[in-house]
């Protein structure tokens, strides 16, 4: 698949706003800044790039606890964002979601969730609306290898293939459930082989390139439109960071030569380095779009930090539809 120059600059875009957001925050989880769990996305930015860069505001995604990604890629603005990580009211929850529940549905976000294998049930009832009302939109669900052991992702993939919704499943395999590694927690080397019992494709993908996710999501939103149903995509990538923040809680489940080994497949150095073959972007420009979206980033920290708290009074607000 030929992709135009503009589609190529625009996945880079996504990608480098997750990371230096991603970065940004880890500094300030680790200065003690931003309350509660962090989970950073950094290291995965090629799939939700990917994917979001073929979706619009009406098409419907819910994500998982290392969500920030997803929501920047959807085009989540800074300000709202960190605001958020505060607990400021200013925030996409009005600060009530926090890091792993973050949601916009003016951009088709439905939200992260806490809860290992949460969202593939929330996903299926989105896809099934859009079905009913014959709309040309679909829904995407991202998981990890660790939630595709949940009954609720098999429920989810058995009702979709059922109903041959217009539904993706994405399971981005960081080869971690947390702190438990693939091999400790699954009999299966990949997690799309499981698509094959529920009668829908499963595919497995390099999710350390961009353009190879890109091109796997397009047949499977072509699948999806055309009535023909579900798509499991499995996209092999790694966390650069711990589960938890930037050193986690020191437990040494990794080795440093595992993570040096991934860190030479790092996807916007990758990705920065086959446009520039391409002559789609030079290194000068690549360092300028660097700077300018960390200046943004640091527009955003200041937004959020100058943001009031919420007003007590407002906690039951919001809660209930």
């Amino acid at each position: 698949m030929d992709l135009s120059d503009s589609t190529l600059l625009d996945i880079h875009r996504r990608m480098v706003r997750i990371r230096t957001f991603e970065t940004e925050a880890g500094k300030l989880a680790e200065a003690g800044k931003i309350p509660g769990a962090l989970h950073l996305y950094v290291g995965q930015e090629a799939i939700a790039a990917g994917v979001m860069s073929q979706l619009s505001n009406q098409d419907w995604i819910t994500s998982t606890h290392r969500g920030h990604g997803h929501l920047i890629a959807k085009g989540g603005e800074f300000g709202p964002m960190f605001a958020e990580l505060y607990g400021r009211a200013t925030g996409y929850c009005k600060g009530k979601g926090g890091s792993m529940h973050i949601s916009n549905m003016d951009l088709g976000m439905l939200g992260a969730n806490g809860i290992v294998g949460a969202g593939p049930p929330i996903a299926v009832g989105a896809a099934f609306t859009l079905k009913y009302r014959e709309s040309d939109n679909v829904t995407v669900t991202f998981f990890g290898d660790g939630a595709s052991n949940e009954g609720s992702f098999h429920e989810a993939a058995n009702m979709a293939s059922l109903y041959k919704l217009p539904l993706l499943f994405v399971c981005e395999n960081n080869g971690y459930g947390e702190y438990t590694p693939q091999e400790s927690h699954q009999a299966i080397l990949d997690v799309a082989d499981r698509a094959s019992g529920y009668g829908m494709p499963g595919v497995v993908v390099d999710g350390m390139d961009a353009i190879a996710v890109y091109e796997s999501v397009h047949a499977a939103i072509a699948r999806a439109k055309s009535g023909s149903g579900p798509t499991l995509l499995e996209c092999k990538t790694y966390r650069f960071f711990d589960h938890v923040g930037v050193r986690g809680m020191g437990l040494a489940y990794r080795t440093d030569e595992e993570l040096a080994e991934w860190q030479k497949r790092d996807p916007i150095h990758m990705f920065e380095a086959r446009l520039q073959e391409l002559g789609v972007l030079s290194a000068d420009q690549a360092k300028a779009i660097h700077e300018e979206i960390l200046s943004a980033v640091q527009r955003g920290i200041e937004f959020a930090e100058s943001s009031p708290m919420p007003d007590p009074a407002t906690l039951l607000e919001d809660v209930y539809a």
